[in-house]
């Protein structure tokens, strides 16, 4: 899961209009990192998004988060009202698990919000991750 940090106060700086322009870039930048065809990269609602790569540890997670938030830095979208940096930074968090009868996509889905809170909670502009068993 990732979230654009601080995502209302550039809203509020620069409007709705210019807030949806810096949606579709991000949501594009995001979208190259990727490679494989079963990877799928979506907005999960308002400046959230969520990026599923099936057969996947965390090790590799963490290598396509890290590619993710150099290409939002290289964006280098300006954000004057954020709290971490000058420019557009992304909170994200990872969790990842083998699919069961005990955990299915609501329980991922559920671990990585979790986690992305946690990376907020801990300044933002990071990877918050955890396997889950």
């Amino acid at each position: 899961m990732i979230d654009i940090d601080y995502f209302k106060y550039y809203n509020d700086h620069y409007g709705h209009h210019l807030g949806d322009d810096c949606l579709i870039l991000v949501a594009q930048a995001i979208a190259k990192v990727p490679q494989r065809p079963t990877d799928l990269v979506a907005r999960y609602g308002g400046e959230e998004f969520a990026v599923i790569l099936s057969n996947t540890e965390v090790a590799g997670a963490i290598k396509v988060a890290e590619a993710i938030q150099e290409a939002i830095f290289d964006l280098a979208i300006p954000h004057p009202d954020s709290q971490v940096s000058d420019r557009i930074t992304l909170s994200m968090g990872i969790a990842c698990m083998i699919p069961s009868l005990d955990n299915d996509l609501g329980t991922l889905t559920m671990y990585a919000d979790q986690f992305l809170y946690a990376a907020k909670r801990q300044g933002r502009n990071q990877v918050f991750f955890q396997e889950i068993i």
